[in-house]
């Protein structure tokens, strides 16, 4: 799985060198039943992804979780590159925080990576006592060989920013990260850089605002995020907020990779951007946008305008091309960021979405594209929703998609989802000249699933991968 050598640690020294890394042979991602009519737990698939074995594109395994309604969503690593330099460090578990019922499962996956197993379940009665914390996310190993989630409100529903930090043998709560009485307004997504002393934090809305569905009035009421918070690493506070022009709904957020680089992006979903976040010489931060994706006048869907929503983002590894998903128009990008000031569109590969030909959505007014895209059908199987969930191979060449994006707004913009279960994809990728095709032999059908159909979510690789480990 990693770099094998005497004295190393989890995954690999630098990002360059995780790009000579092996190819993906599974896949690990969680299968979500909330809103979807079926009383069964949420679970955690293994895909087999290797075009040599009998059983590519199948899912091998099924580990249920024992509780309902939890909302699996995404996951992170007990250890990871973070930890290279620390020969002691293994990476075995795998860590999922459950986003509405605050549990974290931590699951072993390192005894058989075929077959995991769960390995301990950390109750919501113990974040709350000790955290005050709740609605959990974003999952990132430290150097430090902690365990840090972030959350996205309190025990009530309300907006609360915060960390829960994990011990990474043990997984006993520790406690917050942040200083008592520190955490941000709103939270969701992060990502740590300790040789700028940085850490940048993204917000989404309280949870009690978007738990069962998108009100266009909580936009109105300002209810939803548009702000990043800038704390300092070492002293685990709040040392700058930076306010986001056209950046509502900041999700996901990446530094570059190479570990000296003091910029990044930050995809914002409503407002279908992408800005730019960089270090100036006074050792403040700030933020520009440089991508915006134009909405689309409609007729027969929920407002007259329809937003791209960008809602996943991701660089390769060698910070050359910087991906994101438009759940809604139904389109994947790819951008060269050599120069992260202007990206330049080098691919775009439309996958199923909301203005697809002979559905409910007219387009009236388009400034991207003159007609509405075909329906997309993959092996005979017509495809519900939009690509949402994405994640590049250590190499850059194959990126693989699902269309899930959380089961109660699933639900809402995509109603055939529910019906039809999600899907997996995957898109080979021209990494000399730029360009995306979807290859049209791969396909996870969700949708067949033997307890019915189900919401997959966010991909994982067992060593590791572009969206999970940060190098220090």
């Amino acid at each position: 799985m990693a770099t094998k050598c005497g004295n190393c640690g989890p995954g690999y020294s630098t990002p360059l060198e995780a790009m000579k890394g092996p190819r993906e042979e599974i896949v690990y991602l969680p299968c979500i039943y909330r809103n979807t009519g079926t009383e069964a737990p949420d679970y955690l698939a293994t895909v087999d992804v290797d075009p040599k074995s009998p059983q590519y594109c199948q899912v091998i395994h099924r580990l249920p979780m024992p509780n309902l309604k939890d909302e699996l969503h995404h996951s992170g690593w007990n250890t990871c590159s973070s930890c290279f330099g620390d020969s002691s460090k293994s990476r075995t578990k795998l860590v999922l925080p459950s986003l509405i019922s605050s549990r974290i499962y931590v699951v072993d996956v390192s005894s058989e990576p075929r077959a995991p197993k769960l390995h301990k379940v950390i109750e919501p009665k113990d974040i709350h006592a000790k955290c005050g914390l709740a609605f959990l996310h974003t999952s990132h190993c430290l150097a430090s060989g902690e365990v840090m989630i972030s959350s996205l409100g309190d025990l009530k529903g309300n907006g609360k920013g915060g960390f829960v930090l994990l011990d990474g043998e043990t997984f006993e709560v520790k406690g917050t990260w942040e200083r008592p009485g520190g955490a941000a307004p709103l939270g969701y997504d992060f990502w740590y850089q300790p040789r700028h002393n940085v850490m940048i934090s993204t917000e989404w809305a309280a949870p009690n605002v978007l738990r069962d569905g998108f009100n266009p009035a909580d936009v109105e009421a300002g209810l939803y995020g548009s702000h990043l918070y800038v704390w300092d690493w070492q002293r685990h506070e709040i040392v700058q907020t930076l306010s986001l022009k056209d950046g509502l709904i900041p999700l996901e957020i990446r530094f570059l990779h190479n570990p000296d680089a003091a910029q990044g992006f930050v995809g914002c979903a409503l407002s279908s951007t992408i800005q730019r976040f960089y270090k100036n010489e006074g050792g403040t931060w700030s933020v520009e946008k440089v991508i915006q994706v134009p909405p689309k006048k409609v007729k027969g869907w929920l407002l007259p305008e329809m937003p791209g929503l960008i809602t996943d983002i991701l660089l390769s590894l060698d910070d050359r091309f910087l991906y994101f998903s438009n759940w809604l128009h139904g389109d994947l990008r790819q951008y060269d960021v050599s120069d992260p000031q202007r990206p330049r569109l080098t691919g775009q590969l439309f996958l199923g979405g909301s203005i697809v030909k002979g559905g409910p959505v007219q387009v009236l007014e388009d400034q991207e594209l003159k007609s509405q895209p075909e329906p997309l059908v993959v092996k005979g199987k017509r495809v519900a929703g939009g690509p949402q969930m994405i994640q590049l191979s250590l190499d850059g060449k194959r990126l693989y998609v699902t269309t899930s994006l959380y089961s109660a707004w699933d639900k809402q913009f995509y109603p055939d989802l529910i019906r039809e279960g999600s899907v997996m994809l995957q898109v080979d990728v021209d990494t000399v000249k730029g360009g995306l095709k979807l290859n049209p032999n791969f396909l996870v059908d969700f949708g067949k699933e033997p307890l019915g159909p189900a919401l997959a979510h966010e991909l994982r690789y067992p060593g590791g991968d572009c969206s999970s480990d940060i190098w220090i």
